[in-house]
């Protein structure tokens, strides 16, 4: 309240002191800058567009990775409306952490595992690179987010993760503390924990002006660190939306028991991410390095068997879900072959079975690609500010269409298609290595040639190599007949395959593709969805067992998951072949495999079923 003094008023002779207190302006509350919610959305206030607060602080965590008999504190920058400290605005956080913002080290291929060696065999390590530079970014970490969230009336906020820039500690690459580590900024943001002006001094800072509410968001690497705070189930972190996020440390290097690469980064492993982003304090990188990468890391990833273990066990977010009661938009691309679909799916798959409220975005392209932002003002107005727009109610499944813009999906009521169905599809040999997919009708009606196949694997063909010459004794390539209509695939393909080596270990890769092969730029009009496995682990991805010329084994997996419209005029294919130049080992050329098309088959999840793709194919 404002007030003004006159003194000294005469009235009557005599001198008087008269206080005047002024009304407030058209009431000074109501002249405050605000929050504005139209239509289930915070709106930009032209208020909050400039003359932002900023400064950064330290974290303190609750453990200490670096084992210097201190707790790890964690550098943390926040940007916020000035009215946070001119009018005691309080507001909600939108709350990004990483691993990237100080520097990252070299994708030289010598820095990275070579591939050329046989399955099962111990390859030699590679260089380590050199150090990272430390940098020393301060008051503002990331510029990442401020436009979208603080005019809408939020403080957006950036930490970097354990032993990254200026935060203590070690990377670990999905160890606890990487979990601990945001949780400690949500409980700072909450009151909860301490946050000080350095990183080893005494001076503290709050958080007064946070509302005691937090949304996560990231991509890639920030993305997981979004589920990782989650899983602890850290009180005042609301909702998460993590884009493309790796959700598994195993299905991110490895699958169904094969060592299998992230596309585009041929050779990385853990220890080769660990080197990456081992940016943080440079008189405890030789502790880290010893402690973390070498005695943990190196040690338990088993390039050798490429097995599920314990130490996979523990970075699998999948297994760590039980506290995790934040809301959960999922955003992912179907064509991320770097990390891939499954990442999300599965989490979306748990939290929705868990009871959270739950969303699913999906696109057709690459690694990255967050939902439009309207969708995600939308979550954060719901969980942020309380405000009852109805989000939670809306469809649980929103799909980009193959000729969409990503800003236009459409909705479902649920991923997979409420109407998806599995269709069981068998594979007949036409000539030496080609043959055809056929529907279990089609199958019934013609007399099918199933004799044992052999291909002979050889890396230095690519897969879309093999799919564009008519004959190879490097594959075998099965199709359907030309499409008459569009058929709809929602869901999870799997294959069977019986099969017998000459070799005790090769690798095993599938791809599901659109027929004929055309090269296009666009990723998805060749490229259904692909899948890789180790036949060693044919019984469980625990247990290797090894191959016996002769002996017949069925290796059942899964592909990647997939939502796309096979045009009218393709065919679907199955390509089944060894190594893949892309993702996999490369053993000198010459292993055989030989595939008995009697018991091999592949799975697909049809919308409409066996009547739409059997009407699709039908003469």
């Amino acid at each position: 309240m404002r007030r003004q003094f006159r003194s000294l008023v005469s009235l009557n002779g005599s001198l008087i002191a008269l206080l005047l207190i002024s009304p407030l302006q058209a009431d000074d509350k109501a002249a405050m800058a605000k929050p504005v919610i139209e239509n289930g959305e915070a709106q930009i206030v032209e208020a909050f567009k400039e003359n932002w607060v900023q400064h950064d602080l330290f974290v303190e965590t609750t453990f200490d990775s670096d084992a210097d008999g201190k707790p790890d504190r964690m550098h943390v920058s926040v940007t916020r409306p000035q009215q946070t400290d001119t009018e005691g605005l309080k507001v909600p956080v939108v709350y990004q952490s990483s691993p990237y913002y100080s520097g990252t080290g070299s994708n030289d291929p010598k820095f990275m595992w070579n591939p050329r060696h046989a399955v099962g065999a111990e390859a030699p390590k590679h260089e380590e690179p050199p150090a990272i530079k430390q940098q020393e970014r301060r008051k503002v970490l990331s510029r990442e987010h401020l436009k979208d969230w603080v005019p809408r009336g939020f403080a957006v906020v950036h930490s970097s993760s354990p032993g990254t820039g200026l935060s203590q500690g070690c990377p670990t690459i999905g160890a606890p503390n990487e979990s601990l580590a945001p949780k400690a900024v949500i409980d700072w943001l909450c009151g909860r924990a301490k946050g000080y002006t350095s990183a080893d001094g005494t001076e503290e800072v709050k958080a007064t002006w946070c509302t005691g509410k937090v949304g996560m968001t990231g991509t890639s690497y920030n993305g997981t660190l979004c589920l990782a705070a989650a899983t602890t189930g850290v009180q005042g972190l609301e909702v998460i939306i993590p884009v493309a996020p790796n959700t598994s440390y195993y299905h991110y290097y490895r699958s169904h028991g094969l060592v299998r690469h992230p596309g585009g980064y041929m050779g990385e492993d853990i220890d080769v991410l660990y080197d990456f982003v081992n940016s943080g304090p440079t008189e405890k990188r030789d502790h880290c390095n010893c402690e973390v990468r070498d005695k943990e890391l190196l040690d338990k990833l088993d390039r050798k068997s490429g097995n599920y273990n314990s130490f996979w066990q523990g970075r699998d977010y999948l297994n760590q879900m039980g506290p995790m009661k934040a809301a959960l938009l999922m955003s992912h691309g179907f064509n991320d072959w770097n990390v891939m679909p499954e990442h999300s799916v599965r989490i979306f798959e748990a939290a929705k079975a868990k009871g959270l409220p739950t969303q699913l975005y999906m696109h057709q392209g690459g690694h990255g690609g967050p939902p439009p932002l309207s969708q995600m003002n939308r979550w954060f107005t719901k969980y942020l500010y309380d405000v009852n727009n109805g989000v939670e109610k809306e469809s649980q499944s929103w799909i980009v269409r193959e000729s969409a813009k990503r800003s236009e999906p459409t909705a479902y009521a649920a991923y997979p298609h409420p109407d998806s169905k599995p269709v069981t599809m068998k594979v007949s040999a036409r000539d030496f290595t080609t043959g055809n997919l056929l529907t279990e009708a089609q199958a019934s009606a013609t007399s099918l040639s199933q004799s044992p196949m052999t291909i002979i694997d050889d890396y230095n063909f690519s897969a879309a190599a093999l799919c564009k010459i008519a004959e190879s004794k490097n594959r075998l390539l099965f199709a359907t007949d030309t499409l008459k209509s569009a058929v709809h695939l929602s869901g999870t393909a799997k294959v069977k395959i019986r099969l017998t080596c000459d070799r005790p270990a090769a690798n095993l890769s599938v791809w599901l593709v659109a027929l004929p092969w055309t090269d296009s730029k666009s990723i998805n009009d060749d490229i259904i969805t692909r899948g890789w496995a180790d036949p060693q682990n044919y019984r469980s991805i625990t247990e290797d067992e090894p191959m016996k010329p002769g002996e017949f084994r069925d290796v059942e997996f899964t592909l990647q998951p997939d939502d796309q419209v096979i045009p009218a005029g393709s065919q679907i294919g199955l390509l089944i072949f060894s190594s893949d130049r892309d993702f996999t080992l490369w053993p000198d050329p010459g292993t055989q495999l030989t595939i008995d098309l009697a018991k091999t088959s592949l799975t697909l999840p049809v919308v409409g079923g066996t009547e739409a793709i059997q009407a699709a194919v039908s003469n």
